[in-house]
C-alpha cells in the first residue's frame, strides 16, 4: 500500500514542474523582441513509479504514478535552417558588398550624363571645330584651352575619387579582419562557458543563442565549418557542447576556433596609410592547439563572404599578378589618358601657331615628365592659358592666321584609331564606353545577384523565425495551459488535505 502523502508529493511535483514551464514562458516573452534569442520549452517527463524495481520491492496491481518532473529547458532550434540560413547569408554578403563598391563607381564617373568625362570630350571636340573655322579668333582659342583643362581636371577628379575609395575599402579590409578576431574571440569565450556548465547537468540554452548569432555574423565574411564536440561529466545528451570552427578554403579547411583556443588573422600587405598595397593573404597566427598558417587569395572560395568581395574590389596580388576591380579600372584611365595625351601632341606639334612656331606639347605631366602622363597627372601646359596664340591650329610652315586646318585634324582625332592598353584598332572615347559599358554590365549582376541572394535569405528567415523565433499568442496559450495545471495541482493538494485531515482529526475512538 502506497504512503498516505504519496498524493501530497506528486501534487507537489506537478506544483513545481509548472511553475517551471510559466517561469520559461515569462522567460520567452520577455525576450521576444531580443535578437537571435530562440524560443524554449520545458521537455516534462513522468517521474518514476511506485514501487521501485526489486525483490523486496511492495506488491501492487501496478506501478502508480507519482506525478511529474522537468527532465530538462530546451531551446528550439532547427540545425539545418540555420545552416542555409548561414550559406545565402555568406552569398549575400559577397554580392551586396560587390554591388555597392560598383555603386560608389558608377556615381563617380557619372555616365551617361551632362557632367562625364564624356561629355568633356566632346565638348573639347566641338571647341577645336570651332577653332578650325576661326583660327583667328583669341575668344575661340581660350574656348578651346578652357575645354581641356575640363577634359584633364576630369581625368584628375574621376582618378582621386577612385583612389579614395580604393583608400576607404583598403580600410574596410582591415577593420573586418579585426571584426572577424574579435568574432573568434568571443566564440571561444563562450565555448570556454559552455564546457564549465553543461557536466553539471546544465543547459545553457542563452549561451548558445548568443554563440549561434556570433556565427550568424561570422558567416557573412567567410564561408565556415563547423564540428560539435561533447562535453564530459553529466552533461545532458540534448547539451550542444563546444563549437570547432574552420574556414572554407579551396585547399581545405582552416581551423580558427578550437575549443577556449582562437586564433588571429591579419591581412598581409595592408599598412596604415593611404597608398595602394595589393592585398596578398591572411596570415594565421595559432593558439593552443590551433596551428597557425596562412590563406592566400587563391584559397578563398569565389563569391563567397563580404571580406573577399572588398578585397575583389580593392585589389590583389594573386601568383605574382596584381588585379582587382578598382585597379583595373584606374589603370584603364590611365592608358587612356597617355594615350589621348600623346596622340593630341603629335597632331599639335605637326601644326603651327600665329607666330608661325611649332606647336608645343598641349597636355603635360604635372610632375614634368613627358613619359608620367596618366590621369591622375595629365594636364594643360598653363603657357596656353595666358597665350592662347600658341594653338597649333594651322598646318601652314609660316604665319597663316586663316588657316585652321591642324585644328580640324585635332577635331577629328575623336575618330582616330588608337592602342589604348591591352585595346587596339580603338577610339579615346568608344574605348571610355567599352568601360562604362563594362561597368554597368557588372553592376547589373551584382545588383541582380544581391536581390536574389537577399530573397532567399529572407525566405529561410522566415523558416528560421517560424520555428525558433517567441510567438505572443503562442505563449499566452502556453500560459493559460501551466496556470491552470497548476492550480488543479494545488486544488489536488487541498483535497488530500481534507482526506487526510478526516483521517487525523475526524475519525473517533471506537465504543467512547
Amino acid at each position: 500500500m502506497g504512503s498516505t502523502f504519496m498524493g501530497l508529493e506528486a501534487s507537489k511535483r506537478g506544483l513545481t514542474t509548472q511553475q517551471s514551464a510559466l517561469y520559461t514562458t515569462g522567460h520567452n516573452i520577455s525576450n521576444a523582441n531580443t535578437v537571435g534569442f530562440s524560443r524554449q520549452r520545458v521537455n516534462m517527463q513522468t517521474s518514476l513509479p511506485y514501487p521501485g524495481m526489486g525483490l523486496n520491492a511492495a506488491k501492487v496491481p501496478g506501478f502508480i504514478g507519482t506525478g511529474v518532473e522537468a527532465q530538462s529547458v530546451q531551446r528550439i532550434r532547427d540545425q539545418f535552417i540555420d545552416r542555409q540560413f548561414r550559406q545565402e547569408s555568406n552569398k549575400l554578403g559577397y554580392w551586396e558588398t560587390k554591388s555597392n563598391a560598383i555603386s560608389q563607381m558608377e556615381d563617380i564617373l557619372s555616365e551617361p550624363s551632362d557632367f562625364g568625362l564624356n561629355t568633356s570630350l566632346d565638348q573639347f571636340w566641338k571647341s577645336l571645330q570651332d577653332l578650325s573655322t576661326n583660327p583667328e579668333n583669341a575668344g575661340a582659342r581660350k574656348v578651346v584651352v578652357q575645354r581641356g583643362i575640363a577634359v584633364a581636371e576630369s581625368f584628375n577628379y574621376i582618378n582621386k575619387q577612385l583612389t579614395d575609395i580604393q583608400g576607404n575599402l583598403k580600410n574596410e579590409i582591415r577593420v573586418s579582419t579585426n571584426d572577424v578576431n574579435s568574432i573568434l574571440k568571443q566564440i571561444a569565450s563562450i565555448n570556454e562557458q559552455i564546457q564549465q556548465i553543461e557536466p553539471n547537468g546544465y543547459m545553457p540554452n542563452d549561451l548558445y543563442d548568443t554563440r549561434d548569432t556570433l556565427l550568424d555574423e561570422l558567416t557573412t565574411y567567410f564561408p565556415i565549418e563547423l564540428e560539435y564536440s561533447k562535453s564530459g561529466g553529466n552533461a545532458l545528451a540534448i547539451a550542444e557542447g563546444t563549437v570547432k570552427v574552420s574556414i572554407k578554403t579551396n585547399s581545405g579547411l582552416v581551423e580558427v576556433v578550437n575549443g577556449k583556443d582562437a586564433v588571429t588573422l591579419k591581412a598581409d600587405g595592408l599598412n596604415n596609410d593611404n597608398s595602394f598595397e595589393p592585398f596578398t593573404q591572411f596570415t594565421v597566427e595559432g593558439k593552443g592547439n590551433i596551428k597557425g598558417g596562412t590563406i592566400s587569395y587563391s584559397d578563398l572560395d569565389k563569391s563567397k563572404g563580404k571580406l573577399l568581395a572588398t578585397i575583389d574590389s580593392y585589389g590583389y596580388t594573386d601568383k605574382s599578378v596584381t588585379t582587382g576591380f578598382y585597379p583595373e579600372m584606374l589603370k584603364n584611365l590611365d592608358d587612356m589618358a597617355a594615350a589621348f595625351a600623346k596622340k593630341f601632341n603629335e597632331i599639335h606639334g605637326g601644326g603651327t601657331d600665329l607666330n608661325g612656331d611649332v606647336g608645343k606639347d598641349f597636355f603635360v605631366s604635372k610632375t614634368g615628365s613627358p613619359i608620367s602622363i596618366s590621369a591622375s597627372t595629365i594636364s594643360v601646359d598653363s603657357i596656353f592659358e595666358s597665350e592662347p596664340s600658341l594653338l597649333a591650329a594651322s598646318s601652314s610652315t609660316g604665319k597663316e592666321e586663316g588657316n585652321g586646318a591642324n585644328a580640324l585634324l585635332l577635331s577629328k582625332m575623336k575618330f582616330d584609331p588608337l592602342t589604348i592598353g591591352s585595346a587596339t584598332n580603338t577610339t579615346v572615347q568608344s574605348f571610355y564606353q567599352s568601360i562604362i559599358g563594362k561597368l554597368g554590365v557588372d553592376g547589373e549582376q551584382a545588383n541582380r545577384l544581391a536581390y536574389n541572394s537577399a530573397t532567399i535569405k529572407l525566405t529561410v528567415e522566415n523558416n528560421r523565425a517560424s520555428v525558433s523565433s517567441v510567438s505572443l499568442d503562442e505563449e499566452m496559450t502556453n500560459m493559460i495551459t501551466f496556470q491552470q495545471a497548476y492550480n488543479a495541482s494545488a486544488r489536488m493538494i487541498t483535497v488530500i488535505d481534507e482526506t487526510l485531515d478526516k483521517i487525523i482529526n475526524g475519525m473517533g475512538r471506537v465504543g467512547l
